[in-house]
C-alpha cells in the first residue's frame, strides 16, 4: 500500500500518533476557492524557503489543541469526515436496525465504547481468562502454540513499509509476486511495542530516555493488571524485546520487493529457522495446510525463533501477558487506558489529552466496520456529478503521463511499451468501491467491548486465511469512502482515491484549474506515479514481480533514484536527526513525478489559452503554491522524530521543497542562483 499521507491505523488504545490526526486555528480564515492567501508568508523568499512562503502565516497562528500530535491541510477534512461518520452512526443506532444486521452491529459496537460505567464495573474480569490461558503454559511447545493463536492479519507490507506487529510475527494476504492471480501468505517480521527497531537501539539521548520511560511503562501495566515483582518482570520484557529488535530488518532494506522475495514450504522453517514449534505455530494460526509462505526477512524469522529456544518460558509468558494488557487497554478500567496514552500518547508523541471518546469510537468503528457506515457516507457526500468529475482528472493525467513515458529519451521502446501496459491495465476506483466488505461472521455484543474487539480482529484474521489459494480480486478496496487519503496498490496494478478526500481543499468545483491540479491532481500525479516508483517499478502489469526493464534502462533509472535519496539525505529536521533517502524514496519519487504529469495536464487542461490570473497570481504560481499548501504542518517534536524514523513519507516541509526539481518552478517565482534551494538544471532530478 502506497498512501499519500502517513495516516496511522486505529489502535485499541485510541493514541493518534501521525501528524494527520486534527485541525485546529486560533482564527480561520474567510473561505477561499484556490490558493489560501491568508497562510502565506510573503516576506520569505520563494526561492529560499517555498514551504514557509506558502504556510508561514497559517503556522505561526496554528496553536496544537492539547489532543493533537499534530495538525496538517489533511486535519480539516479528516474531523469532518469524523463529525459526519458520527452522525450517521447515530442515525443508524436511532432507526432500531434489525438484530444481527450489519447497522445494528455498528450501533452496537459504538455504545458498547461508549459505555465507560460498563467497562470500569467489570474491571479485569474480560481480561483474565486469556491471562489465565498464558499462565497455563507449561512448555515450548505449548508456547509456540499460543504463539501462532496470537497471529493476526494486522500488518501491510506495502503501507508505508511498515511491518510493526505486536505478535510475534504478522500476517499479510495479498497477491503473489509470481502469481498475482492467487492470494497468499505473506509473513512479517513483529514482536516490538516500540514503533520501531530503532527506538531500541539508537544510542540517541532522546531514545535512550524513551527506553527508560517504555520499561517504567511495562511494569507500571503490569502492576495495575495484578502482577507482583513488575520491576524484574518489566527488565526481562524489554531485554528481550531488545534481543528481538536486534533481529530486525531495517525499515530502509525491509522496502526492497527484491529481499522480500523468499518462498519458504512449512518444511523450511525448521532447518532455516529453529528454536520454534513451527508445527504447533501453524497448527494454532490454523495454517498448517497452507503449502508455502512469501517470508519477508529471513533473519529476522531466525532470530526471533532462536530467541523461543533460548529466552525462559516465565519471559515468555509475562511478554505474551504485557502486549495483551497494552494492546486492551484502552477498553480495560480507566487507570489502565490512562498509563497507556501516558506513554504511548505524550512520550512518544508528545500529545497532552486523548481525543474526545465520541471521535475515538468513531476511529473504532472505521476499524472494525468501516464499509457498512461507508457505503451510507459515499451515498449522501459523494454524488455521480462529483464521481464523473473526478474520474476525468485521472484519465486526463493517466495521459499526461503516458505522454511523459512516450518523450523520455533515455528509456528503450520496449521498456516503455511495458510501462504504458501498466497505465492500461490500471484500475482507478474513485469514491467508494464496487463491492462492500461483508461481516456477516463478526459476532457484537451491546454489552461487550472487550469481546467484541477481540472478535472482531480474530474475524477479520479468519476472513483473510479463508482467501489464501483463491482468486484475487483487482477491484478490491483497501480504504473507506470517509478516510482522507489515497493509496497505490502494486500488486493489483490498482489505485483507491476515497470520497473524503476528494472535496476542498483539495478539489474544488468553484476553484480555478490551476489550483485543483496543484492540489489534488498532485495527489492522482503522486498515486499514479507510485506505479514507476523505485517499489512499484519492480511489478509488471499484471501486478507480479518481474524485471520488465532493459539493463541500460534499468541503470539510469537507479542511478537517477540514488541521485533523488541523496538529495533527500541532506535535509536535518533536527541536528541529530536527518531524513532517510532510502527509506522515503518512493514517496519522494511518486513526488516528483507526480508533480510533473500533474503540471503537464493542468497545461493540457488549459487548450492553449493563458491561464487566468487570480489575487494578482499567475496560473502557474497559483498550481505550485497549492502544491505547496497541501503539505503546510505543524507537529509536536516527538511525533515528527518518529515520523522520521519509522515512516516513508518525508515531513510536509521537505515534500513541499520537491517543487526545487521542477524547471516550471523557477520559471514561475524567479529563482535564481544564490536561493537556498536553486538547484543548477543538472542538478534538478527528473525520473519520469
Amino acid at each position: 500500500m502506497r498512501a499519500i499521507s502517513g495516516l496511522w491505523k486505529f489502535v485499541v488504545a485510541c493514541v493518534a500518533v501521525g501528524t494527520t490526526s486534527a485541525y485546529a486555528q486560533n482564527a480561520a480564515p474567510p473561505e477561499t476557492h484556490g490558493v489560501a492567501l491568508a497562510n502565506m508568508d510573503r516576506s520569505v523568499k520563494p526561492g529560499d524557503d517555498f514551504y514557509q512562503y506558502a504556510n508561514g502565516d497559517w503556522i505561526k497562528r496554528t496553536e496544537l489543541p492539547a489532543d493533537r500530535a499534530g495538525v496538517d491541510v489533511f486535519s480539516k477534512l479528516a474531523d469532518l469526515s469524523d463529525k459526519r461518520t458520527a452522525d450517521l452512526i447515530a442515525e443508524i443506532a436511532k432507526s432500531n436496525p434489525p438484530a444481527s444486521s450489519a447497522t445494528r452491529k455498528v450501533a452496537d459496537l459504538y455504545n458498547s465504547y461508549m459505555d465507560e460505567a460498563a467497562i470500569e464495573a467489570k474491571g479485569l474480569a474480560p481480561l483474565r481468562p486469556h491471562l489465565e490461558e498464558i499462565a497455563a503454559i507449561h512448555d515450548k511447545r505449548e508456547l509456540a502454540h499460543a504463539l501462532g493463536e496470537g497471529l493476526r492479519a494486522d500488518v501491510d507490507a506495502l503501507n508505508n513499509g511498515v511491518f510493526h506487529t505486536a505478535n510475534l510475527f504478522g500476517l499479510w494476504v495479498a497477491p503473489g509476486f509470481h502469481d498475482s492471480d492467487r492470494y497468499t501468505a505473506y509473513l512479517m517480521q513483529g514482536g516490538l511495542q516500540l514503533p520501531d527497531r530503532e527506538y531500541y537501539l539508537s544510542d540517541s539521548e532522546s531514545m535512550r530516555k524513551i527506553r527508560a520511560q517504555y520499561q517504567a511503562h511495562i511494569a507500571a501495566m503490569l502492576k495495575l493488571a495484578g502482577f507482583t515483582d513488575t520491576e524484574a518482570r518489566a527488565v526481562r520484557i524489554f531485554e528481550l524485546e531488545h534481543a528481538i529488535a536486534q533481529s530486525h530488518r531495517s525499515l530502509a532494506d525491509s522496502e526492497d520487493i527484491h529481499k522480500a522475495d523468499n518462498t519458504w514450504t512449512p518444511a523450511d522453517f525448521a532447518s532455516k529457522a529453529p528454536g520454534l514449534d513451527w508445527v504447533e505455530y501453524f497448527r494454532g494460526a490454523g495454517l498448517s495446510q497452507q503449502g508455502s509462505f512469501t517470508v519477508w526477512q529471513p533473519e529476522a524469522f531466525r532470530g526471533e525463533s532462536a530467541l523461543v529456544a533460548s529466552t525462559s518460558l516465565e519471559t515468555w509468558k509475562d511478554w505474551l501477558a504485557f502486549h495483551l494488557i497494552d494492546a486492551y487497554a484502552g477498553v480495560l478500567p480507566r487507570a489502565l487506558a490512562d498509563e497507556r496514552f501516558a506513554f504511548f500518547g505524550k512520550t512518544l508523541s508528545g500529545t497532552q489529552q486523548q481525543r474526545p471518546r465520541w471521535q475515538r469510537g468513531v476511529f473504532l468503528v472505521n476499524d472494525q466496520l468501516g464499509d457498512v457506515v461507508g457505503q451510507a457516507y459515499a451515498q449522501r457526500y459523494f454524488s455521480p456529478e462529483a464521481k464523473a468529475q473526478a474520474e476525468a482528472m485521472v484519465a486526463n493525467l493517466i495521459a499526461a503521463f503516458r505522454k511523459r513515458i512516450e518523450a523520455l529519451t533515455w528509456m528503450d521502446p520496449k521498456t516503455k511499451a511495458e510501462a504504458e501496459a501498466k497505465l492500461s491495465t490500471l484500475y482507478v476506483g474513485i469514491g467508494y468501491p464496487e463491492t462492500w466488505h461483508d461481516y456477516s461472521s463478526f459476532e457484537v455484543k451491546a454489552d461487550d467491548i472487550f469481546g467484541n474487539i477481540w472478535r472482531g480482529h480474530l474475524s477479520d484474521y479468519q476472513r483473510e486465511v479463508a482467501r489464501l489459494g483463491k482468486q484475487v480480486d483487482r477491484k478490491e478496496w483497501c480504504m473507506t469512502p470517509q478516510t482522507v487519503n489515497a493509496v497505490n496498490l502494486p500488486l493489483q496494478n490498482a489505485l483507491n482515491f476515497p470520497a473524503a478526500i476528494l472535496q476542498p481543499p483539495f478539489y474544488d468545483p468553484q476553484a480555478p484549474a490551476a489550483a485543483n491540479y496543484g492540489a489534488i491532481g498532485t495527489v492522482i500525479g503522486h498515486e499514479i506515479s507510485h506505479t514507476f516508483d523505485s517499489e512499484g517499478a519492480a511489478f509488471d502489469s499484471e501486478g507480479r514481480v518481474r524485471n520488465w526493464w532493459t539493463p541500460a534502462d534499468l541503470q539510469h533509472f537507479e542511478a537517477t533514484t540514488a541521485q533523488l535519496a541523496a538529495q533527500y539525505d541532506t535535509y536535518k529536521p533536527f541536528p541529530d536527526l536527518a531524513i532517510n533517502g532510502k527509506q522515503t524514496l518512493g514517496e519522494n519519487i511518486a513526488d516528483v513525478a507526480g508533480i510533473a504529469a500533474a503540471y503537464d495536464g493542468y497545461r493540457a487542461s488549459l487548450s492553449g489559452k493563458t491561464a487566468p490570473t487570480q489575487d494578482g497570481l499567475s496560473g502557474d504560481q497559483q498550481f505550485f503554491l497549492a502544491f505547496g499548501q497541501n503539505w503546510g504542518d505543524k507537529t509536536r517534536e516527538a511525533a515528527l522524530r518518529q515520523q522520521v524514523m519509522t515512516d516513508g513519507h518525508s515531513p510536509g516541509e521537505y515534500r513541499a521543497a520537491t517543487v526545487r526539481n521542477i524547471d516550471a518552478w523557477y520559471a514561475a517565482f524567479k529563482v535564481q542562483p544564490g536561493d537556498k534551494l536553486y538547484l543548477a538544471p543538472a542538478e534538478r532530478v527528473r525520473i519520469w
